[in-house]
């Protein structure tokens, strides 16, 4: 994901360092430290000389995480001036900066102006601290109500938006929008499901990113130029995974929120979950159609790769629920 930059390498570290940070502390002003570490490590990241659209997104990306810390420290001011409970407020702030619905503007801009690699951290490593801290905050009946709400309209978001977009990095933007409804569903249940639900994610949309980087594919047209009949097979696993399809891995985490959502009653939220799900798997399976159906021989001297051995297993992990399938019935 890294090159060999001794300087990136450092960025790298510390920016797991802000993460533990973030999420091991017991106060929140020590978390605040964590968040800005990790903040601070992943803009040197994201940046480039040598890319003006990468420049232009890091500089959005910094000015909406600073709102959101500063958010959090408005929080603290709240509770020890004026005896506020902060808990909407710190809410809403660690919302900003998982970018849900309705303060979601700002991730796929960010998306389009960035690599592959780095799409693959922005869509899973800087939310581990944020979604684990929002987990903490939900302590009140508004705060699970906010997060509901939030939760429903992620998922329309995620699924309505990537309708009409070509970028698969955009695509692939919405389609994160979409599972931090998911996310939410997980955070509200428990810390364990919330880990459970973001390894796997992590995991398959790795896989799909990787995939694409490999073939440095980023609109619809290039699909036609994959000549590989194993890279079109694979794209149509990962990207059936990636919305959930059962018997594929990423159906998992999906049913086992199902479970307890509907141990909650909570039988509108699941619908929605449920409805916006189809919609992501209706352009999942515009993308597939697409490489699988269409060919272009003029494109095919172009410097696609061969999948690597590691890439296959990550791709063939998405298969692991035919092999285990008693993981479906783990508890928490």
């Amino acid at each position: 994901m890294l090159n060999s930059n001794p300087s990136r390498i450092a960025f790298s570290l510390s920016l797991t360092l802000g993460i533990i940070i973030a999420v091991s502390s017991n106060s929140w002003f020590t978390s605040w430290l964590g968040l800005e570490l990790n903040l601070l490590s992943f803009i040197p990241i994201i940046s480039s000389s040598f890319n003006s659209y990468s420049s232009e997104a890091a500089l959005k990306y910094f000015l909406i995480q600073a709102l959101g810390s500063a958010a959090l420290l408005i929080s603290a001011t709240s509770m020890s001036v004026f005896l506020i409970n902060p808990s909407l407020l710190i809410l809403s702030a660690l919302l900003l900066k998982t970018g849900a619905a309705p303060v979601h503007f700002w991730f796929p801009p960010i998306m389009q102006g960035v690599s592959w690699p780095q799409c693959i951290m922005l869509m899973t490593v800087q939310k581990i601290a944020p979604l684990f801290l929002l987990s903490y905050a939900i302590v009140s009946p508004i705060t699970s109500a906010t997060t509901i709400v939030c939760s429903a309209a992620s998922a329309l978001v995620g699924a309505i938006g990537g309708l009409n977009q070509t970028l698969l990095r955009k695509i692939l933007a919405y389609s994160s929008i979409n599972h931090m409804a998911w996310l939410l569903g997980a955070a509200l249940i428990s810390s364990n499901m919330l880990f459970t639900y973001l390894f796997i994610y992590s995991v398959v949309s790795s896989s799909v990113v990787l995939l694409l980087n490999s073939n440095q594919i980023f609109h619809f047209k290039q699909l036609s130029s994959i000549p590989d009949t194993k890279t079109k097979t694979l794209s149509f696993m990962v990207l059936f995974s990636l919305g959930g399809l059962p018997p594929f891995l990423g159906f998992i985490p999906k049913l086992l929120v199902i479970n307890f959502l509907s141990s909650m009653s909570e039988l509108l939220w699941i619908f929605i979950l449920l409805s916006s799900s189809l919609i992501t798997l209706f352009y999942y399976t515009r993308i597939i159609l697409t490489a699988l159906t269409l060919s272009s021989p003029k494109l095919k001297q172009l410097l696609t790769e061969t999948p690597s051995l590691p890439l296959y297993i990550l791709s063939f992990i998405n298969f692991s629920p035919l092999l285990f399938p008693l993981m479906s019935f783990y508890q928490f």
